[in-house]
């Protein structure tokens, strides 16, 4: 139902239907139903959202889908979203834009949000200060339990913002923390640094300089709800909940996964590149293309050689011409199977360096199944369609055995090429197809037509 109705909000007669069953949605689930649709609707379906909803939903989102979004809607509803985000979003989000549309999303915030924002903002790129959340619960360590639970209740923070409490003292520097039902199950009468005390922990914290990482790595070691971000005298200044950390989480994990496999290299060198070519400047992918596809342009050249080598052959040979296509294209798809196949293996993990060779094996396998079954059936066909109606059958077994060496290279190629080009620290989605193209190609060709001349007997 949920694809339905995002499919509605593309037609201006059923937006008001569109509007009340999408607001029904989970955000999500709306989340994902949203990239579902084409970029130039994706803010009509964005503002057909309510207020809270709209806010949610863009909450779930990437930063850089949120950086899309923000930059094809309008400044005065750009400011009421950025507004109601909590200032380390806005931050994240300001890092995905553009640095001229972020300064004029910052010049249009109210002065208490900017101010916030400049904060963060003042901290290195990556460091723990630029995660942090400015909005946490502090309360005096001289004060009462009494005093400390009706902080609590008076706090105008949620509930999610109210898993611990921070203790510092008069002069603002970090004690340590309770959880609120500590303090329901104290005697009112007690002051708050006795509970510390009684905690027997030394606090645990992060300074805004520090690494992110170092944040993240600490809220899973010492299992914190929330991890307090010091200034360099100890001050608290804010702190970081493993909500504003996930990303890193599962992004060191699996670098580490991937490292053990030993793939992580690869992988980040693979996934620059990709970024690079897909969002980067157009005068990088065309000058990076066409370097690759001067390599074909050789090819075709080498491959005329091949066939001006062979002249005589087809001209006592004309029906061999009829199957060069043939043995030409099916190499080619061959090989561009496997190294699709070989990509992707290697972006879930699938492929590993250790792993390679009994791979490569399983391809070099079923490329040859494959050449014997379809060299074959050509065989078959070119002996009964060009062989026997011009007095040379031999043509069947040189088409067929032709298509099992082409069919069997392609797929050896196909999964090599791509890692000896990743090894080499060469970007192999635009440059391995032409290479095989290129190399498959020559040596197909030379391979069929040496094959025609000496079974049919051509000088």
């Amino acid at each position: 139902m949920g694809q339905n109705v995002l499919h509605d909000l593309l037609q201006p007669f059923a937006l008001e239907a569109a509007k009340k069953e999408a607001n029904r949605i989970a955000p999500a689930e709306l989340v994902q139903l949203l990239m579902d649709i084409p970029p130039g609707k994706r803010v009509l379906a964005f503002r057909l959202l309510d207020k809270d909803k709209a806010l949610r939903v863009f909450e779930y989102l990437r930063p850089d889908d949120q950086a899309e979004l923000i930059q094809a809607m309008e400044s005065p509803e750009v400011t009421a979203l950025l507004e109601e985000l909590d200032v380390d979003d806005r931050v994240r989000l300001f890092e995905e834009l553009p640095a001229k549309v972020a300064k004029r999303l910052m010049a249009n915030l109210s002065p208490e949000a900017r101010n916030a924002a400049n904060v963060l903002m003042g901290y290195p790129e990556g460091s723990a200060g630029r995660l942090m959340n400015l909005r946490l619960l502090t309360i005096r360590s001289t004060a009462t339990v009494a005093a400390a639970l009706a902080t609590v209740r008076e706090s105008s923070l949620e509930a999610s913002e109210l898993s611990v409490v921070f203790v510092i003292d008069e002069n603002r520097y970090y004690q340590g923390w309770v959880r609120p039902v500590q303090l329901l199950k104290a005697d009112p009468a007690r002051r708050v640094a006795d509970l510390l005390a009684a905690m027997d922990e030394a606090p645990v914290a992060v300074r805004a300089v520090d690494d992110e990482l170092k944040a993240a790595q600490r809220l899973k070691t010492y299992d914190l709800p929330a991890i307090p971000v010091v200034d360099s005298e100890g001050r608290l200044i804010g702190d970081i909940t493993f909500d504003d950390v996930i990303d890193l989480v599962e992004e060191e994990a699996t670098e580490t996964i991937l490292e053990q496999a030993g793939v992580g290299g690869l992988l980040t060198r693979d996934r620059g590149w990709s970024e690079k070519l897909v969002r980067g400047p157009s005068i990088y992918a065309i000058r990076l293309r066409i370097v690759f596809l001067v390599v074909t342009l050789i090819g075709g050249f080498l491959v005329g050689g091949v066939i001006e080598r062979f002249e005589e052959t087809l001209e006592a040979v004309v029906a061999a011409a009829v199957f060069i296509p043939l043995v030409m294209d099916m190499g080619g798809n061959v090989g561009t199977q496997s190294s699709t196949i070989f990509a992707r293996g290697l972006a879930w993990s699938q492929i590993t360096p250790s792993q390679f060779s009994a791979y490569l094996f399983r391809e070099i396998r079923i490329g040859f199944v494959m050449g014997i079954i379809l060299g074959t059936v050509a065989g078959v066909v070119a002996y009964v369609w060009q062989g026997v109606p011009n007095g040379i059958p031999q043509l069947g077994l040189a088409v067929g055995l032709s298509l099992t060496v082409v069919i069997t290279l392609g797929a050896i190629l196909g999964a090599s090429l791509p890692m000896v080009m990743l090894r080499a620290g060469f970007d192999h989605g635009p440059g391995a197809d032409p290479f095989i193209t290129t190399i498959k190609d020559f040596l197909g060709l030379w391979v069929y037509f040496s094959l025609v001349g000496w079974l049919v007997g051509v000088a």
